[in-house]
């Protein structure tokens, strides 16, 4: 005849189940769980991309700066900013459209 368990040793039992299934629950689905962990993971990459987005247009327009500063003064840059915001032309030039 098999043995059965004392109601202490089953409460024990069912107490000891209970927090492991509650601490499983939470290392999945708790705040700082392994989905949560995988979330953060993602966004990281999104803003490092945009990060990385970001120093290269930053890059772009040190270098336009530069370009037009006093210290070194690019021509061909100057006319072309000059035709695309003021619309200037040169009288030699036909306009086409």
């Amino acid at each position: 005849m098999p043995q059965r368990l004392s109601i202490g040793a089953t409460v024990y039992l069912v107490v000891i189940c209970a927090l492991g299934l509650y601490f499983a629950f939470a290392a999945v689905q708790g705040p700082s769980g392994i989905l949560r962990r995988i979330q953060i993971e993602a966004e990281t990459a999104d803003l490092e991309s945009q990060r990385n987005d970001l120093q290269a247009e930053v890059e772009r327009m040190q270098n336009l700066t530069h370009r037009l500063s006093d210290d070194y003064l690019d021509i061909d840059l100057l006319d072309e900013r000059a035709r695309e915001v003021l619309g200037l032309l040169r009288s030699d030039e036909i306009i086409l459209r």
